[in-house]
Order: structure tokens, then C-alpha cells, then sequence
């Protein structure tokens, strides 16, 4: 295993134990809002510090972007972890047994090594530039349909930028027409790893940060997909929006996408 993926899968098993823990006590667990339908819990917030407490204890210098304490710049600024301590938030205060812990590391801009953990189930999907992709050690492939009807293709609602629901639910009914079947189960980063290691056939969600998608990403193009914007092209970090599948079978998603593009969702 790489050291820098070494590091990462330390850091998201802390920050599991600290979620589990948690997971327990419900009773126990402080929640606020960030804002519309976005929570955000003590338990975020605790998983992160250990995740960066992790890191900094290899790599002091690095920079680390976290979802809830932001920027946190380092010296050695090629080097940026971008980090999801708790992907699923609102399924875990719901006590919904289905969140992740994601982090990736960028090098000189590229994705480079990636973890998605589900302390529940015990799944550890891994991810090193060039090397595949991994689901506890095993190696992983996206699915390869080349049609719709077979498929079960996963999304998320734009519960962040309701704006945006009309243009949303026509996709969903466009798609839904013609694939076996949709999921909304409530954590991005677990979304992508389902699609790297083919449980699910595809991805689409309007409106996502780095952090959600980061790690999920690059499990998906290691495990043979590829992820995109709704246009097909590589706005997908500036936009958040994201589809993620098998190259053929992402020809036929973005079909039923395009048509549903407004100017804000061109990219």
C-alpha cells in the first residue's frame, strides 16, 4: 500500500471509531444547521480533528481541506487531503445506518490516492493513481452495461438548491423510464464507491463540493468509469454536478440529462 494511502485509511478508521461511538448514543449527539436542510453535528466536527491530527502527524506540511473547519494551509501546498468526516449526516442523526468517511489526496493538482470508509459494514474502498481500485483489498470493476434498461442508477435529491428541482425531476423521470430502477440513499461518497464496485450502475446529483466527490471519483476511474459533468466535460469539481457510470453506458445517462440543462446547469 502506498504510505500516503497508508495514512488515510488510519485516519478514517479513527475517525469511524469516533462515529460508532457516537452511532450509539444518539441521545447524546449536538446538532445545528448550517443552513437550509444542511446539519451539521459534534460528531463531524470530532471525526475531522482526528482525521487531521492523523495526517499532520505524517505529514505536517500538507494542506488539508475539510468540510466543516475549511482551509487548514500548509507549507507544502502540492500536497492538499480533501476531506468528508461524516458523508451521510443526515442519515447518521436519523440513526439510518448508512454514512462514510472520505478522504483523498491531491498531488500537483490530480487525485492521487482516495478512501471511502463505511465503519458500519467495515468496507474500506481504496484507490492509488494508477493502481485500481479496491474494496478490502480486493480488486473492483464498474459494471459495463451499455444500455439503460438493466441498470440501477443511483442519485441524490438537491435538497441544498431546491432552485434547481424542476430541472432535477425531469432527469429523474426521463431516467427512470428507462433503467430497472433508481436509489437515494443519502451519502454521495458511498454512491461512487457502489459504482466502483459495480453494486450500482450509475450516479447523477446536481450541486455537490470536492469533498463529497473527491475520494468517489477517483474509485470510479480506477475501478474503469468515468465521471463527468452534466455537459460531459470536467467542470464537475467548479459545478458539483456529477455523473459517474461505465464510459458506454455514461453516453446514455447524459441523453436524458442534456435536454433538462438550463444555463444554470450547463456545466
Amino acid at each position: 500500500m502506498h504510505p500516503m494511502l497508508n495514512i488515510a485509511v488510519r485516519a478514517a478508521r479513527n475517525a469511524g471509531k469516533v462515529i460508532i461511538r457516537s452511532f450509539e448514543q444518539l441521545d447524546k449527539v449536538e446538532v445545528e444547521s448550517k443552513g437550509s436542510s444542511d446539519f451539521v453535528t459534534s460528531v463531524d466536527k470530532n471525526a475531522e480533528q482526528v482525521i487531521i491530527e492523523t495526517i499532520r502527524k505524517s505529514y505536517p506540511e500538507h494542506t488539508i481541506i475539510g468540510e466543516e473547519y475549511g482551509l487548514s494551509k500548509g507549507s507544502e501546498d502540492d500536497y492538499q487531503w480533501i476531506v468528508d468526516p461524516l458523508d451521510g449526516t443526515t442519515n447518521f442523526i436519523k440513526g439510518i445506518p448508512h454514512f462514510a468517511v472520505s478522504i483523498a489526496l491531491k498531488v500537483k493538482g490530480k487525485l492521487d490516492q482516495a478512501v471511502i470508509f463505511d465503519p458500519i459494514r467495515g468496507e474500506l474502498f481504496t484507490a492509488s493513481r494508477g493502481k485500481g481500485a479496491q474494496l478490502n483489498g480486493m480488486r473492483i470493476r464498474v459494471k459495463a452495461h451499455k444500455e439503460l434498461s438493466a441498470t440501477v442508477i443511483a442519485t441524490g435529491f438537491p435538497f441544498k438548491q431546491k432552485q434547481h428541482t424542476n430541472a432535477y425531476m425531469a432527469m429523474f423521470t426521463s431516467l427512470f423510464t428507462k433503467v430497472s430502477d433508481m436509489r437515494r440513499a443519502g451519502s454521495a461518497a458511498l454512491d461512487l464507491a457502489y459504482v466502483a464496485s459495480g453494486r450500482v450502475d450509475g450516479f447523477f446529483e446536481i450541486g455537490l463540493k470536492p469533498w463529497d466527490t473527491a475520494a468517489g471519483e477517483l474509485l470510479v476511474i480506477e475501478a474503469g468509469g468515468l465521471v463527468t459533468d452534466f455537459s460531459g466535460g470536467h467542470n464537475h469539481t467548479q459545478s458539483g454536478n456529477i455523473v459517474a457510470s461505465s464510459t458506454r453506458l455514461q453516453r446514455e445517462i447524459l441523453k436524458d440529462i442534456r435536454p433538462h440543462l438550463g444555463d444554470a446547469l450547463s456545466k
